[in-house]
């Protein structure tokens, strides 16, 4: 999990912990006022690892075998092999027009778009970012496409990209949702209470901002839900009983989609849609409702 000390949202993935809003707000400064951490030995990117035990003696008193070595340091993992980067992002569509502010979306470049940046002055332009993604490990800090690794956040987030390319990527192709994958189903369980059904969609990345959830009728929630990596999963849920539409609310996470269900008799559901088959086994927290 990523996330700020000072705030409570945690996500899964770099690029939304960067998109994480800011929770303090104050006047500008071009002098970094932030409190230093406290000194600390480590004078190199990576703490040096000390040299490893010397092997020790063992004699066989009995078989009289001559001495032999023993180490006792267990043998070594190998570590997991780095995931591939994922392929390069695409090019500006030389028939759109650059907003002025737009940071280029290459991982690592950070340069911002101005109000004169025409198609004949981005001819010169050069993008220095990173292809692969970032990458947390044991304290570690860096990315999958370089070898440079840090311990800090504020050093990693100063690493230099080490690939460079023609012109920044400011608004990409313009198009949207091409070739995105349209999901048919999702894991989902649910819990209920005497009075509410809390119920767990799980689809990862779910873009919040062209996301849509609405309680269409009482027995009935319309889903529209794509990710950010391609996906779409658009259905409507019949459901096992009437819920209070104005009342039910819904939240989307780092891995899911969490309904609260407002139930309107206090019945138990035993399975979240109505077009499931029903099962004897009904999971329900607190004490049973009144009839």
């Amino acid at each position: 999990m990523a996330g700020w000390k000072c705030c409570k949202p945690r996500v899964l993935t770099f690029d939304e912990f960067l998109s994480i809003p800011p929770c303090t707000t104050g006047k500008h400064s071009t002098v970094d006022d932030t409190p230093a951490n406290e000194p600390t030995s480590k004078s190199q990117d990576i703490e040096d690892v000390g040299p490893p035990p010397k092997p020790i003696a063992v004699t066989n008193g009995k078989s009289g075998i001559s001495p032999t070595l023993h180490n006792p340091q267990a043998p070594q993992q190998s570590a997991p092999a780095s995931p591939a980067p994922q392929p390069e992002s695409e090019s500006d569509d030389p028939s759109v027009t650059v907003p002025a502010n737009k940071t280029c979306r290459r991982r690592g470049c950070n340069v911002t778009s101005s109000a004169d940046t025409t198609s004949s002055s981005r001819e010169e332009e050069e993008c220095v970012y990173h292809p692969g993604q970032a990458l947390f490990h044991e304290g570690s800090k860096g990315w999958t496409c370089c070898k440079r690794r840090v311990l800090e956040f504020d050093e990693f987030m100063k690493i230099e990209g080490c690939k460079r390319k023609k012109r920044h990527m400011f608004i990409g192709s313009g198009k949207k949702n091409v070739g995105e994958e349209a999901l048919t189903t999702v894991r989902h369980d649910f819990y209920q209470t005497p009075t509410t059904v809390i119920a767990s969609l799980y689809l990862k990345k779910i873009d919040k901002q062209r996301s849509k959830i609405e309680f269409a009728s009482p027995t009935e929630v319309v889903l529209d839900l794509p990710t950010t990596d391609l996906k779409r999963y658009k259905t409507s849920v019949p459901l096992f009983g009437p819920i209070d539409t104005v009342k039910s609310t819904a939240k989307i996470m780092g891995t899911k989609l969490e309904l609260t269900l407002v139930k309107l008799d206090h019945a138990s559901w035993s399975t979240l849609r109505s077009d499931e088959e029903r099962t004897s086994d009904i999971t329900q927290v607190g004490p049973a409702g009144r009839a």
